[in-house]
């Protein structure tokens, strides 16, 4: 109906002309005092001929109309053809949107190209980069000073950022390394407490664990990332107190610390790219980029990630780790 009323509105300027041509038969012919039926008998003769143009016309135009519709749901790299023109304009614009169409998918895929060769570098160079840093840590192995340990310990910061590096390319890659199976649950988190055991010694925090014996449906390097950061975090905001780690109910795994919490205003914003908060302006170092790659791994592993916080009192990271797909 909407179609059809724009149609009409479309004509309105034919089938006015053609009432006006008639009008101005009938003034004529009344003034030399002709039959009226001379002209109202060709009038409607041609008003039905119109008619039935004025119908195939509009079977035409809705075609048209409906092809055009079904172009405006396809992106513009699937749009081939066009339906035919009727019109003169109509073909112009047809040509013009074809032209652009063009044009966009040769800058697409320049910047594709652009972009793939851009991970290829800086996926190259996290790689790369882990020799000397391997090399580094060899060397300050056979050290025990304060200031080996000071180096070990920026050594490890490193480390984290470019695997960070590497998670966040991966992630928008065109393909993902994921491997899904049932894990231990305590090797995933001893590998992690292990990592981090210098820090947890150096800054004097207490960890407490005990096995949680479970077994979960993930994949083991991408879980361990998630987990890493988050105790990254904890030992980051707890100058002294407690850092732990246990199963608050079957499937849900609670990272809490005592540390200086986090601001009412930021949690609602934690998880965004970039975001920093208030204990970041503190931190002049944060990047906002950690907690925004453990909710983008989680979803990709089916699990999901809340966090809970009260400021000077502690922040308390929870893993959902059960298959959520079967709720």
């Amino acid at each position: 109906m909407d179609f059809l009323k724009a149609y009409v509105r479309q004509q309105r300027k034919g089938i006015l002309v053609f009432c006006l041509f008639c009008a101005i038969f009938f003034c004529v012919f009344a003034l030399y005092g002709l039959p009226l039926g001379a002209v109202l008998y060709p009038a409607v003769l041609c008003g039905l001929l119109g008619g039935i143009f004025l119908f195939f016309d509009y079977r035409q135009a809705k075609a048209h109309h409906e092809r055009l519709l079904e172009l405006q749901q396809m992106s513009a790299e699937l749009i081939d053809s066009f339906p035919p023109s009727r019109r003169i304009e109509s073909g112009d614009y047809a040509r013009l949107v074809r032209l652009l169409t063009e044009q966009q998918k040769k800058l697409t895929d320049s910047m594709n190209l652009k972009y793939r060769e851009m991970i290829d570098y800086y996926t190259l160079w996290a790689h790369q980069i882990k020799t000397p840093i391997a090399s580094m840590r060899l060397h300050l192995q056979n050290e025990d000073t304060a200031l080996s340990r000071a180096v070990s310990e920026d050594l490890f910061r490193i480390e984290q950022y470019v695997e960070m590096v590497l998670c966040y390319l991966r992630l928008d890659g065109e393909s993902t390394d994921y491997v899904f199976g049932k894990y231990d649950l305590d090797a995933v988190i001893k590998a992690c407490v292990k990592k981090f055991a210098g820090q947890f010694a150096r800054r004097k925090l207490r960890l407490e664990y005990e096995p949680v014996h479970y077994k979960v449906l993930t994949d083991e390097k991408w879980l361990q990332f998630v987990l890493e950061q988050i105790l990254s975090n904890a030992i980051k905001y707890t100058e002294k107190g407690t850092v732990s780690i246990s199963m608050e109910t079957p499937g849900i795994l609670c990272v809490r610390d005592t540390g200086m919490g986090i601001a009412p205003e930021d949690l609602p914003r934690i998880f965004e790219k970039g975001y920093t908060g208030c204990n970041g302006r503190v931190d002049k170092k944060a990047s906002g980029i950690g907690l925004y790659l453990c909710r983008r791994i989680c979803d990709n592993l089916n699990h999901t990630i809340t966090v809970e916080s009260v400021p000077d009192e502690g922040t308390r990271v929870y893993l959902g780790l059960e298959d959520q797909s079967k709720r």
